[in-house]
């Protein structure tokens, strides 16, 4: 009978144990299914990933740096053609008033 009660703790202290393991395997089950169903939750969201944001941003900078260069360039040409312009007109001007003169 002295084994009776160690018995019945051993055997209590096993169950114990076997209700702590199926619980963590419980807990293991729910975050799997959790995350599949959040990774499913985002994917339908579509949502873009931090790198390819960082990427995309990367490159309008770039592009938005190209296009005040450009802008620059064409604004510096137009102002030599604008200049050439006037003096082709100015010297226009002078030719035409020679020849009217000389008529």
């Amino acid at each position: 009978m002295t084994q009776g009660p160690n018995r019945v703790l051993d055997d209590f202290a096993k169950l114990m144990t076997d209700v702590a393991g199926v619980a963590q395997g419980a807990r293991r089950e729910v975050e799997t299914a959790f995350r599949a169903q959040a990774e499913h939750f985002l994917a339908d969201m579509d949502l873009v990933k931090r790198e390819d944001h960082d990427v995309v941003k990367d490159i309008a900078v770039k592009a938005l740096d190209a296009v005040e260069a450009l802008e620059a360039r064409v604004a510096e040409l137009e102002k030599a053609a604008g200049n050439a312009g006037k003096s082709e007109t100015a010297t226009d001007a002078g030719t035409a008033g020679e020849t009217k003169d000389g008529a």
